[in-house]
């Protein structure tokens, strides 16, 4: 099957299961694994941070972020479409007790630091303490820009929040913004980054921040089930996910961008090839079939997810030909 649902997909290179395979472990909980010291060592030299945290999923990453800037009673502000909010069972509320307060996305991705401004709380018991805010980038695919994020660290820097940074997608951010990931992360007290995205791992994040933080993370993540004893076997892997994953993203986008500009020729297919940034496409089908069209295509050994509007990503396990592949068979179906 060839499989554009996701970049979550991809499967362990030969290397990687080799590391794995091979990899020196020890207890993780007792912090006794070397592979997963070295790992977390490696990262946080890598984006510029004094701490890093092998976790299992993003989810976990993000909501150990959250529950580490946050107490009981604490709000953090969001993107109304930012994944720790609207995808992570709303795990900061039922296990953390903080209060999400989502804002609007602007086209582009970002949050409006004016509608953000109004949505921090009086100093009034009444309220929740906002104390932190939280960006996602890439979000849907979109790149926000490197002024804008300078703008929310003066932001919160002048009202006293701390910024943390969803970034599942950041390295195809710091690719499409032709800039090493530091000069992203430069500007946030925290940053998850997902290993098993784009980069290719198959199991785990990272959460990165101060040393403080990363203690009082890991603490969290024993509490919620997060820690993995002999985690060196998925790290050996997440180790080479972060060392040569980044170098190979602009083959996904540069697919993306042709993907885009075939579906574009496709008249019972809307879409923007300008919108498509990185590794992420989005088209509406016009009809309303798009989920006929994503049971067409499963027959045809190609899989994808069906919305409105339809989702395809690209990634390690896609080449060119499996792009003309599905442009011929999305093409086939509109024929019918």
């Amino acid at each position: 099957m060839i499989d554009f649902r996701s970049d979550t997909v991809t499967r362990p290179t030969p290397e990687m299961r080799e590391a794995m395979a091979s990899a020196e472990v020890g207890d993780d909980v007792y912090g006794d694994d070397p592979t997963v010291n070295s790992l977390q060592a490696d990262a946080a030299e890598r984006l510029g941070f004094e701490s890093a945290l092998f976790t299992a999923t993003g989810t976990q990453a993000n909501l150990l972020a959250i529950m580490s800037h946050c107490g009981r009673g604490d709000e953090y502000l969001c993107g109304q479409s930012a994944h720790n909010y609207r995808y992570e069972g709303g795990g900061a509320a039922v296990l953390g007790s903080v209060q999400p307060q989502p804002i609007e996305n602007e086209p582009d991705g970002s949050i409006s630091l004016d509608k953000a401004r109004a949505a921090i709380k009086a100093d009034d018991f009444h309220f929740a303490v906002t104390r932190l805010l939280s960006l996602e980038n890439t979000i849907g695919g979109k790149v926000l820009s490197l002024d804008y994020q300078r703008q929310a660290r003066a932001f919160c820097d002048k009202h006293g929040l701390l910024l943390h940074l969803d970034g599942a997608r950041v390295f195809n951010a710091a690719v499409k913004s032709n800039c090493d990931v530091t000069g992203i992360t430069r500007y946030y007290d925290s940053v998850s980054v997902c290993l098993s995205k784009g980069l290719g791992a198959p199991v785990g994040s990272l959460l990165l921040g101060s040393k403080a933080f990363i203690e009082r993370a890991t603490r969290l993540r024993k509490m919620v089930g997060g820690g993995m004893r002999q985690a060196g076997i998925l790290a050996a892997a997440g180790r080479i996910a972060l060392e040569k994953g980044p170098q190979r993203l602009v083959e996904d986008h540069e697919n993306a961008e042709y993907l885009s500009a075939g579906l574009a020729e496709i008249p019972q297919l809307e879409i923007n090839p300008a919108s498509t940034q990185t590794n992420i496409v989005y088209a509406r089908c016009l009809s309303g079939k798009a989920a006929q069209l994503r049971d067409y295509l499963a027959g045809q050994g190609i899989l994808i997810t069906a919305g409105d509007p339809i989702r395809f990503v690209t990634h390690r396990d896609v080449n060119r030909q499996d792009v003309d592949r599905l442009l011929d068979a999305i093409r086939r179906f509109y024929q019918l």
